[in-house]
């Protein structure tokens, strides 16, 4: 087993990887760290292995290994001598630290596409501007691997029965109304769990609340030491104070200038750590949904975490759901998470006029939601505005607590 057991566990990108075997495009996996990258790459490794492909496994974190591939990428043949003329697969770790990973795959690709199939992985620096300076348009395929989905996390569990509920839903479906009564109450405990531990593997698989939370507070000096101080921030106070504002108003509108005044730094400053926390897929901005309507706000996204857990962590706070005050921004924030997890980032939208008035998600463009952690918090008549300006957009209402109406077509339980 690798890494105390998490190996026995499939991601669902596994099975994709798998399948781009067959394809000659080089396979770039990107992600926060310790989300799993190195497992699923040795999982991969056991997989070739087992088929009898000629594959090595390379961690840039040797120094012999980077020095060699930073002097001339054909150098990765001279590591391994082999005189077979069957496909050779190099997996490699940690590739951001390449002094230029641009240029090391482009030439593999260029030069020996045909025999050489390339799974790599990088954290956060891999796609700061200053190491990473080329598309790699038609040579690559590219995965983010966030932590576990909320799917993901319940086969970890061993609940496959609750996992399979929980796969099948789309982001245009995401209601639980018809789950079966025998599953309401486990998985309810389950989601609760979620949303206060998140989803990193260590984390899942930890045997107490003690140890979870210990193994979140380290992923939190883990980030500042490594990802925050690679990228050239010196300063890692600012990016701990920085990160708890934002943790205390997950969901809210982002107002940068309001951040400088509040921790004292420029405005320049700001927008700099929050390009490295994205960088770094800690957070997730959305950005709102406009026609240019005057009376539309047009610029400032809203905020979310990633992992819930890494949020909790931050503020100290992993008290029952129940007992917090703030239990609407991280239902609100766990369902932004449903969402992700089904369709990419871009899609997903909000909708905020300058008086006020706001839907919390616009997804693809033609579908929205305004989520409450509770039924009863839900007025739809508040929501005037927006069916005026939008009468081709369907609303639909996502709650966590309430009992079932009427209208249950508008009115998902999750």
């Amino acid at each position: 087993m690798i890494l105390g057991g998490i190996s026995m566990f499939k991601r669902k990108l596994y099975n994709q990887l798998i399948s781009d075997l067959k394809s000659d495009l080089f396979i770039i996996i990107t992600g926060a760290r310790q989300v799993g990258k190195t497992t699923i790459l040795k999982q991969l490794f056991s997989y070739l292995k087992q088929e009898n492909a000629i594959v090595h496994y390379l961690n840039l974190e040797d120094p012999d290994i980077l020095n060699a591939l930073n002097e001339h990428p054909k150098n990765i043949f001279s590591l391994y001598s082999s005189q077979n003329t069957k496909k050779v697969y190099f997996l490699i770790d940690e590739i951001q630290y390449l002094e230029n990973p641009t240029n090391f795959l482009k030439y593999l690709y260029d030069e020996y596409s045909q025999s050489v199939k390339l799974y790599v992985t990088g954290s956060s620096a891999f796609y700061l501007d200053s190491k990473f300076k080329d598309s790699l348009a038609g040579r690559k395929k590219l995965y983010t691997l966030n932590t576990l989905s909320l799917s993901e996390y319940l086969h970890f569990n061993g609940k496959d029965d609750l996992c399979k509920v929980i796969y099948g839903l789309t982001y245009d479906n995401l209601s639980l109304n018809k789950i079966p009564t025998a599953y309401k109450r486990d998985l309810d405990n389950y989601i609760d769990t979620y949303m206060n531990y998140g989803g990193y593997p260590r984390v899942v698989l930890a045997q107490s609340e003690d140890e979870k939370q210990e193994i979140l507070f380290d992923l939190i000096n883990s980030y500042i030491k490594k990802d925050i101080l690679e990228s050239g921030v010196k300063n890692e106070q600012n990016v701990r104070n920085l990160l708890k504002i934002i943790a205390s108003q997950s969901g809210n509108l982002l107002n940068a200038n309001n951040l400088s005044n509040l921790l004292g730094l420029s405005h320049t400053a700001i927008e700099n750590y929050l390009y490295i926390l994205q960088k770094s897929f800690i957070l997730n901005l959305i950005r709102p949904f406009s026609t240019n309507i005057r009376t539309e706000i047009k610029k400032m996204p809203k905020v979310y975490f990633t992992d819930l857990g890494l949020r909790n962590a931050l503020l100290k706070d992993f008290r029952p759901l129940e007992l917090k005050q703030d239990k609407g921004q991280i239902y609100e924030n766990f369902i932004f998470r449903q969402f992700l997890d089904r369709i990419p980032n871009d899609d997903i939208n909000f909708w905020r006029q300058q008086q006020g008035a706001e839907i919390d998600f616009i997804i693809k463009k033609k579908i929205a939601f305004e989520v409450k952690y509770n039924k009863a918090l839900i007025s739809s008549n508040k929501y005037g505005a927006f069916k005026k300006q939008y009468p081709q957009i369907p609303l639909k209402f996502i709650y966590r607590e309430g009992k079932s109406g009427k209208d249950e077509k508008n009115y998902w339980k999750f």
